[in-house]
């Protein structure tokens, strides 16, 4: 803890990629580069031309999770080096792997195999065009639920199609809620959320019907991947986004790695609770600021910062020493 400042390191998923991420920390940081570095040798595809080059395979979930994971631990390795450390760690959704990462549950190495299997598994699960996802704003969660449940009833029954689902697929904070399912049930719950009173309901430009029950064979693979990986015992508490709660033993890890595949991200509970066991102090870690945003429709009083540049460093340094 530093000047009465408890930490927590927190880990942005999918969706804040861009590219030119994490340029400037390989080209003037050595630990930023020689994490990178181990990427590229140990995935089967090239890591830097997906990271610094233009293209479109960013946007392509089987690469995006792995390169947005080795940029945000190359950014964590280069604020460790400052002698920074965390009481606490969580990430949203893909970012929970950087958490774990920081966390020391697992070797970065095994985390980036590990998530460049789960994005193929995720990428692969569901066709083009079958899944999507919705922003919900300024809607109560009861309400959204309610009709989520309400329209996959209506739609497995009238419709006859019994995999149909529209459920919440994200708590990220106070008025925005990210509902997730097959591409009808999704429209039809928008309409009736409008309906109903939703400020908005802004269709998601995603791949996938992400933490929705539509990937639940994406996560029973995960799940036999994971077998074959080492957890090791937790050095710093980590948050899960299943439970929203802090992990208390390593063995438990696993089980909720498979289940956060199709589970809803209770990220707002994460939050509330990581500020709960007193944390104060915030820092985002990798590309964007939106869990910084997230933090701050939480809960004001708390200080938050993110490193997304090099420089970005010394603004986090300035932050924690006062």
């Amino acid at each position: 803890m530093i000047k009465d400042k408890k930490i927590a390191f927190i880990f942005p998923g999918q969706g804040s990629q861009y590219v030119g991420m994490g340029k400037d920390f390989y080209d003037t940081i050595d630990i930023s580069r020689q994490t990178i570095d181990t990427a590229c040798r140990l995935l089967d595809f090239d890591l830097k031309h997906v990271l610094f080059e233009e293209n479109t395979d960013i946007n392509i979930t089987e690469y995006t999770q792995a390169a947005m994971l080795a940029v945000s631990v190359a950014m964590l390795k280069a604020l460790e080096e400052k002698g920074i450390r965390s009481d606490v760690n969580a990430g949203l959704s893909l970012g929970e792997y950087g958490a774990l990462v920081a966390s020391g549950v697992m070797d970065f190495e095994t985390a980036v195999l590990l998530v460049r299997k789960r994005g193929i598994y995720m990428q692969e699960e569901v066709p083009p065009s079958a899944g999507a996802m919705a922003a919900v704003m300024a809607m109560d969660t009861d309400t959204i639920y309610n009709i989520c449940e309400v329209v996959t009833a209506e739609e497995r029954s009238a419709a006859r199609r019994k995999d149909a689902v529209v459920q919440i697929a994200n708590y990220n904070c106070p008025g925005q809620i990210v509902i997730s399912g097959d591409s009808q049930s999704v429209a039809k719950a928008s309409e009736r959320l409008k309906e109903a009173g939703a400020k908005r309901v802004v269709p998601l430009n995603v791949s996938g019907p992400f933490h929705s029950k539509m990937l639940i064979g994406a996560g029973e693979k995960l799940g036999e991947e994971l077998k074959g990986v080492v957890i090791h015992p937790i050095e710093t508490p980590y948050f899960s986004n299943v439970t929203g709660m802090v992990v208390n033993e390593s063995g438990e890890v696993k089980e909720l790695l498979k289940q956060q595949v199709y589970s809803s991200v209770k990220w707002q509970q994460c939050v509330e609770n990581m500020i709960r066991m007193g944390v104060n102090t915030f820092i985002e870690i990798g590309p964007g600021k939106t869990l910084s945003s997230f933090v701050k429709k939480i809960d004001r009083t708390v200080t938050v910062t993110n490193i997304d540049k090099a420089e970005d460093l010394e603004k986090v340094m300035e932050v924690l020493s006062c």
